[in-house]
């Protein structure tokens, strides 16, 4: 049924219409910008895709994206934290995200870190922790690897602003786990090092099943692609 209905809005309307996508805050700040940006140059006029965001938790989006409210959801799930999708949803890995330990430099030389070296997370048992809030798949996230490592952290600062948290751990108020993708461009110094038990984010796109036969929607999967991949050459 949702094939044919989407086959049909292609008939009615081929390239034009309005696509509405709900994503996690790291990827509507890093990625769809310059999706935004392509789907708004001359070349790409031709296609008329109107594009609304809004900004969701992966919960949140999914359900939105059941209740028909969104076109298309851009989710993450953890290698600690894997992300279960509803049926009648048709998700699609986008780009994987390392996550990085954060802390202050003076702090990785004390731990005698090398720049990007690999870290062993139970040498900061004791350190203070700064965590995305406990409402966020991000703070569970946290719990999961810090338990991986045998310890429970102490949390000091909690704020689902990872600007927030990286600026805190620059100025040696604790240490922080921040997946690439929500570093901020530019921050104060920061030693930023993969795991030794490496954990990784999966972003996905996700539609309601048989809707990416959609011209419109398809145009703009392959724009997210091309975005995601584009974003894993630069540094963070």
């Amino acid at each position: 049924m949702a094939a044919a209905e989407s086959d049909l809005a292609a008939l009615r309307g081929g390239e034009h219409g309005v696509l509405r996508v709900a994503s996690f805050a790291s990827a509507a700040r890093r990625l769809m910008p310059a999706v935004f940006a392509r789907l708004g140059t001359e070349e790409n006029r031709s296609h008329s895709l109107s594009l609304h965001l809004v900004e969701q938790e992966p919960d949140l989006a999914l359900e939105a994206l059941r209740k028909r409210e969104v076109d298309l959801a851009v989710v993450h799930g953890y290698t600690v934290l894997p992300r279960d999708f509803p049926a009648g949803c048709e998700p699609s890995p986008l780009m994987e995200d390392p996550v990085l330990l954060a802390l202050a430099p003076a702090r990785a030389t004390a731990l005698g870190l090398a720049e990007g070296e690999a870290a062993d997370l139970s040498r900061l048992a004791d350190d203070p922790w700064l965590t995305p809030g406990p409402e966020t798949s991000c703070y569970e996230m946290v719990q999961r690897a810090t338990g991986a490592a045998g310890f429970v952290p102490g949390i000091r600062v909690r704020s689902s602003d990872f600007s927030v948290l990286t600026s805190l751990a620059a100025a040696g108020a604790g240490v922080a786990l921040v997946p690439r993708l929500a570093l901020p461009e530019a921050n104060a110094p920061l030693s930023l090092h993969p795991l030794m038990q490496p954990v990784t984010r999966t972003v996905y796109t996700a539609g309601r099943t048989g809707t990416a036969r959609r011209p419109g929607l398809r145009h703009l999967l392959d724009v997210l692609k091309e975005t995601a991949a584009a974003s894993l050459t630069v540094p963070a």
